[in-house]
């Protein structure tokens, strides 16, 4: 689409949409985390409240093992659609970042205390 074809309304549509996408995200995380930071709260009144740990082996392994999936599939489809190009960097990035934390996973110290 070109902009000699397209109406000026439908141009301003066009602008217009990513703009109000934007400002509903917005919205909807402002209310998630005021809502997050109230139940907090009630839970430490009341005495029920559990931090959260974050469980930094299990993102890493997860995460290395859905980018790795995802880094050989794109490498894959973009070398048989145009060869040797730097499209193949969209799937050597996540490739390569997903090797990465299976080898943070595999040689992280920690991980191996909790064991």
């Amino acid at each position: 689409m070109n902009s000699e074809t397209m109406s000026q309304s439908a141009q301003v549509v066009v602008a217009v949409i990513p703009i109000v996408g934007i400002a509903i995200g917005g919205v909807i995380l402002f209310f998630y985390l005021l809502w997050t930071h109230h139940e907090t709260k009630l839970r430490i009144r009341t005495g029920s409240y559990k931090e959260r740990v974050f469980d930094l082996k299990t993102f890493s392994l997860l995460g290395g093992l859905l980018l790795v999936g995802v880094g050989i599939t794109l490498s894959a489809l973009f070398a048989l659609i145009d060869g040797f190009s730097y499209a193949l960097l969209g799937g050597l990035i996540p490739l390569s970042v997903g090797i990465c934390l299976l080898i943070f996973y595999k040689i992280n110290p920690d991980f191996k205390d909790k064991q």
